[in-house]
């Protein structure tokens, strides 16, 4: 195990020599970049729609986040008070505390002494640190460059179909969070170890499914492991670096990324406490920074809105071809919304599965919470952003963008990705806002690779053991990365990366489709316990 751990880490050094050296774009490029393209191929495999080439894993989310959607009798809408009252707290005395008749007791009737306390509750982070983590994984360039790349590909309407993308992954992350605490492990040391590793491996054992468990659980682990270092890691250092380069004017990113592994490492070394703890102040202060910029703008030009809903409801649905226009605007709406929300890739359910409860459903309702802010509140609130913006300035011309390289051409012939067309149209009507941009970027990649480094580290875990080399070498491989990925600009790495993380939708929605009456159960036994009305 660790001649396996150590080989890991010299791994690691080639790419920190290559990080100083000036070709370093140029020489991994030239080496993986055939292997990112084959990986790539495999995982974003496309099949043809009415004309329309769409990666079958995209197909995948959807049809199973609609599914969940209508088993559970559309858990993701009329649960939603349920989820915000639980989040703040409200059914904790129910949560850790249950009145359950004890075997052979006669004078049952939920007496305090009868009560159920400590026992049996366990978990290292409340349920707002839970789903903090969680969001802090999300919430991030998806939605500042992605929301972007959205609309200037498919037009406003899309804005429509995230919205709904953003509703049905509510149903998928309920699934997931629900299972992974009820299959997570508690380590002597009292830490949690959870996620799709654990459910995939102890549930479809459950069901006789023992071999196939252990393969997707393995599998799992490899590629989340890799999605770690690459997308959840290298790319946000990546991006933070540079929007910070382009602020200041600096040419390396290397200092900065430096700066930034040491910040980050003072986080990652307490674990999911230490996480949650700044993640439960960092996230909500980036969202309601976002938010209240985009509410300011939308306020600003108010009289213009109308006119943007317009825009968005006939973009939708009013496109002249209905084989066409909008099943093109429906796809890139939907594949934008799930790779911001993540829902079914079964990352979020790690973190989740660390919260303090003794009902798996209870943080599986409380998850469901994280598309609706992902995607149905600040991705909605981007786009109208944009499209108010664009009717005022005539930034850019929709559909006038090379996909492939997510660029935008403006109406002057400038090309801009997809934060610098946010970039634009927030300074169009807040001065310096790149300066708030700057920082909100910077504390997306932060947050994002803080909650990524945790779900790293338990699929290492599972691969090397519990043991504490095992620990310290992920983390030391996990910063390192941060270095090489502010150092760099590596498009072929990032795409590795894209796909690792993607690949982990094949294994985790085989088990969540397999083990959804678990789910149910689990979702029945909670709202009696709390007294709601539960579905029958």
């Amino acid at each position: 195990m660790k001649k396996k751990i150590l080989s890991m880490l010299l791994l690691a050094i080639p790419m920190l020599t290559f990080a100083q050296e000036a070709t370093m774009d140029e020489k991994i490029e030239a080496k993986f970049k055939p292997f990112a393209d084959a990986v790539s191929s495999v995982v974003f495999y496309p099949i043809s729609i009415v004309g329309i080439e769409v990666p079958i894993v995209i197909i995948i989310l959807l049809l199973g986040a609609l599914f969940f959607t209508l088993y559970f009798k559309f858990a993701n809408i009329t649960l939603l008070g349920v989820a915000l009252q639980a989040t703040r707290g409200k059914y904790d005395e129910i949560d850790h505390h249950s009145v359950e008749v004890a075997a052979g007791d006669s004078t049952p009737g939920g007496d305090v002494f009868e009560s159920v306390q400590a026992e049996g509750v366990v978990g290292e982070v409340t349920h707002f640190q839970a789903l903090t983590a969680a969001l802090s994984a999300t919430v991030g360039l998806g939605n500042i460059a992605g929301v972007a790349v959205a609309i200037a590909i498919g037009g406003p309407g899309a804005t429509i179909w995230m919205i709904l993308a953003g509703f049905l992954g509510m149903s998928t992350k309920l699934v997931e969070a629900t299972l992974g605490v009820k299959y997570r492990e508690v380590g002597e040391d009292g830490k949690i170890y959870g996620g799709p590793m654990y459910y995939l491996n102890k549930g479809l054992k459950e069901k006789n499914l023992k071999g196939l468990g252990k393969v997707l659980a393995g599998i799992y682990a490899v590629f989340v492991v890799g999605g770690s270092f690459g997308g959840g890691n290298m790319f946000q250092s990546n991006q933070a670096t540079a929007q910070f380069k382009q602020l200041f004017g600096l040419e390396s990113g290397f200092i900065f990324g430096v700066i930034m592994a040491i910040l980050v490492g003072i986080v990652i070394i307490g674990g999911i406490k230490r996480i949650g703890q700044v993640t439960e102040k960092v996230v909500p202060f980036m969202g309601i920074m976002f938010v209240g910029a985009s509410l300011i703008i939308i306020v600003m030009n108010i009289t213009i809105v109308p006119e943007a809903f317009v825009q968005i409801w006939d973009g939708a649905f009013s496109e002249a071809s209905i084989t066409g226009g909008l099943i093109g605007v429906m796809i890139v709406g939907f594949q934008r919304a799930a790779f911001s929300n993540e829902a079914g890739v079964g990352s979020a359910s790690i973190a989740h599965a660390a919260v303090k409860t003794k009902f798996p459903a209870s943080e599986g309702i409380v998850a469901s919470i994280g598309p609706f802010v992902d995607t149905v509140v600040i991705c909605t609130m981007t786009a109208l952003v944009i499209v108010v913006t664009n009717l005022k300035s005539n930034l850019f011309n929709y559909s006038n963008l090379d996909e492939g390289d997510n660029v935008i051409m403006n109406t002057t012939g400038e090309h801009l990705g997809g934060v610098d067309l946010t970039s634009v149209a927030f300074e169009s009507a807040i001065p310096n806002f790149s300066i708030l941009l700057t920082i909100a970027v910077i504390l997306f990649a932060f947050s994002t690779m803080l909650s990524w480094s945790y779900y790293g580290i338990q699929g290492w875990k599972y691969l090397f053991g519990k043991s504490k080399i095992a620990d310290i070498s992920y983390k030391a491989l996990f910063l390192i990365f941060v270095v090489v990925g502010a150092s760099s600009s590596l498009g072929s790495v990032i795409d590795f990366s894209d796909a690792m993380i993607f690949a982990m939708v094949f294994p985790n929605v085989i088990g969540l489709l397999l083990l959804a009456p678990k789910v149910k159960g689990e979702l029945t036994r909670y709202l009696k316990a709390i007294g709601h009305k539960s579905q029958k």
